[in-house]
């Protein structure tokens, strides 16, 4: 299939055309020159296809976990030295009341034992006229054996 196939048959030169359609022609080809004209000509701004700096994106990504990690780890410090602090606390009340109860033992034992020993050394100490009375026991009863 060429050009020919598409013409009329009577018509084989362009010049032959009517001049209606040859004008209808003329003034669709002027007008798009001139539209072509006026797009290639008006300013435009050059269109960059976006690009994504992946580099300085995981730059910052690896910055953003360096710095929870940091953050975590030091609040995580913090808690652990404050459950120690606790159970540091603890020990040390247990150990405070160990001693106090080692100490209130010594005391009870040390009281006990001066009772003990108070109650092995010391005597009655006796009336005032006991002495005497013992004294006319004994000679009524020696009167009374002799008899």
């Amino acid at each position: 299939m060429n050009r020919e196939d598409f013409r009329p048959s009577n018509t084989k030169d362009p010049e032959t055309i009517e001049p209606e359609l040859r004008q209808a022609l003329a003034n669709f080809k002027s007008s798009v020159d001139a539209w072509s004209d006026a797009a290639m000509s008006r300013p435009r701004e050059a269109k960059v296809q976006e690009r994504r700096n992946w580099g300085l994106i995981s730059k910052w990504a690896l910055g953003c976990v360096v710095f929870a990690g940091t953050v975590t780890g030091a609040v995580y410090q913090n808690y652990r030295q404050a459950e120690a602090a606790k159970a540091e606390a603890a020990a040390r009340a247990a150990e405070h009341e160990r001693e106090l109860a080692a100490q209130r033992v010594k005391e009870q034992t040390a009281e006990d034992l001066m009772a003990k020993v108070d109650s092995d050394i010391s005597r009655e100490v006796p009336s005032a006229l006991e002495p005497l009375a013992l004294m006319t026991e004994d000679e009524n009863s020696s009167e009374g054996r002799k008899r």
